[in-house]
């Protein structure tokens, strides 16, 4: 634990001269999430950690605003040769150091993902042969077979400033990386993006400024500085919204806080939509939800009703829609055929009396992430909901940081788990794979622990097929096989929705024309616009 705060001291970037020194009157934004804020790209995957990628960091492509796919970014174009994708950088592209963008940062940024083996490696471990720089702009991406999600998995590799990063590296595990600069990046940013990192401490607050040489620039009116802030209390961040001290709210706070600030005509609601679902967790390795037909009697039970109500904020705006199945209406994958779930006691009292369990003699916990107040809601109502079958639920709190470690292991794991998850890439595949295939288990976004050879086979064949008609078949026979296991209590497609001043334009987050399919990416700095 000693070591684990000493990696979390705060570090100042020593870049003022390549910061914007405003003539005007310095705009501030300030945002709020839930902890934590991991900065090292190779290890970043929660969505305060994907707010700081986009921001501090670029990667070869980005999502395409207002419709599906991507755009070139730092790759000024591409070609296909079978499997071989070959990518040539712009030469307009500096990263904060001053350093100029070369083939080796790429090389360097993805060898270092796949060494150190967290973060989004999973899009790539499996299907990238290697990567290899053909001269000082031009980088080749060798596969090991067809990959259909490739270019989209390209919006989660950020791309390192090799020079500096190596500059800090420190002894490690890694040869002549030594510790690949882990400890220097948990806490230092080496990046090209719009805004530079100033003072990072993960558990309270991230500092950035805006990076007067971005390649791209950015809008008049975005903000010069930003105030990223972790983990505040919703009462902090209402009292704050109302004195205009803050800017926007996380999409964590109760739904009643954000109608009682919507009704401020000082205020609004920013919405993302398409992209994330609410995800109740079945832990699929311990008694008794290592029995399907105990699952599947809990899917049933759940009062998907007055869940529904539970995320309304006001007549227009609810923080969830109806679900069907693992994968959110409108995305590759869904199919309008199937019904949306629905309570239905005659069909869970009917699994349950399949079910090798007693319910009243088998332990259910329940538990909720710490920082987000409103899955206290849902495991009351869950209590509730279970406690008709004859359970005896147990409803425990518990930090996220806990709950991280909690389920590295499948008894420590509880019984129910609730996940907000996110297409972490324009592409089903970044939903699906690192929270159903048995390779995934054991982390935050697969505390289920499934084991199925036929989802792992089904993911497998989205991956490698190229064409859309069939991807999308092979996504609908996935999402019946999920169905049918019931690892997972599908509760809502959820709308995540940020209470914001009207003095904050962030179109991305209230324009159809120009929002991502990709989460975190509606909060790019350089496209808000501040009132002065």
């Amino acid at each position: 634990m000693k070591k684990l705060r000493a990696s979390l001291l705060l570090a100042a970037l020593s870049v003022p001269a390549l910061m914007t020194a405003a003539a005007h009157a310095e705009t501030v934004l300030r945002l709020d999430e839930a902890p934590i804020g991991e900065l090292d790209p190779a290890k970043a995957t929660d969505y305060a950690d994907s707010i700081l990628m986009f921001n501090v960091y670029d990667t070869l492509v980005a999502p395409t605003a207002g419709k599906p796919g991507t755009q070139p970014l730092l790759a000024s174009s591409w070609t296909v040769d079978g499997n071989a994708y070959t990518f040539t950088l712009r030469d307009d592209v500096k990263f904060h150091s001053g350093n100029p963008l070369t083939a080796e940062d790429v090389v360097y940024s993805f060898d270092r993902m796949i060494a150190l083996g967290q973060g989004f490696s999973h899009l790539f471990v499996d299907s990238v042969e290697k990567v290899e720089a053909v001269d000082g702009k031009t980088v080749k991406f060798t596969l090991k077979g067809p990959y259909a999600p490739f270019l989209s998995a390209l919006v989660r590799l950020p791309v390192v400033d090799s020079k500096l990063a190596r500059q800090h590296q420190a002894d490690g595990k890694y040869g002549a990386f030594g510790d690949y600069s882990e400890a220097w990046l948990s806490a230092n940013d080496a990046g090209s993006g719009a805004y530079a990192v100033v003072k990072q401490n993960p558990q309270e607050e991230t500092d950035l400024v805006k990076f007067k040489d971005y390649f791209l620039g950015a809008t008049p009116k975005s903000p010069d500085k930003v105030r990223f802030r972790y983990g505040l209390e919703a009462s902090t961040v209402r009292a704050l919204l109302s004195k205009g001290e803050h800017d926007i709210g996380s999409q964590w706070l109760p739904p009643e806080v954000a109608k009682a600030l919507a009704a401020d005509d000082k205020m609004q609601l920013l919405t993302e939509v398409g992209t994330n679902v609410f995800y109740i967790k079945l832990n699929t390795a311990k008694p008794p939800l290592d029995d399907v037909h105990c699952r599947l009697a809990l899917t049933y039970a759940f009062d998907y009703a007055t869940a529904a109500k539970m995320v309304a904020v006001t007549d227009k705006v609810s923080l969830g829609k109806p679900a069907n199945g693992p994968i959110p209406h409108g995305m590759l994958g869904s199919s309008s055929d199937v019904p949306n779930y629905a309570q239905d006691l005659d069909k869970a009292k009917a699994e349950l009396a399949q079910c090798k369990y007693k319910p009243e003699e088998t332990p259910l916990e329940i538990s909720w992430i710490a920082e987000v107040p409103l899955e206290e809601r849902f495991a009351l109502l869950m209590q509730a909901n279970f406690a008709k079958l004859g359970f005896k639920p147990e409803v425990k709190r518990v930090p996220w940081a806990l709950f991280t470690e909690m389920v590295t292991k499948p008894e420590t794991t509880p019984n129910i788990s609730q996940i907000f998850n996110s297409a972490t890439t324009p592409d089903p595949d970044s939903l699906l794979y690192n929270t159903y295939h048995s390779s995934a288990k054991g982390t935050w976004q697969s505390p289920e622990y499934l084991q199925d050879a036929e989802v792992d086979k089904l993911l497998a064949a989205g991956r490698a097929e190229v064409d859309p008609a069939k991807r999308q078949k092979i996504y609908e026979d996935l999402s019946q096989r999920l169905r049918d296991l019931a690892p997972t209590i599908y509760a809502y497609d959820q709308v995540a929705v940020f209470p914001a001043r009207k003095a904050v334009n962030v179109p991305a987050m209230s324009n159809d024309a120009d929002r991502y399919a990709l989460s975190a990416f509606g909060f790019t700095f350089r496209n808000v616009e501040m009132a002065e």
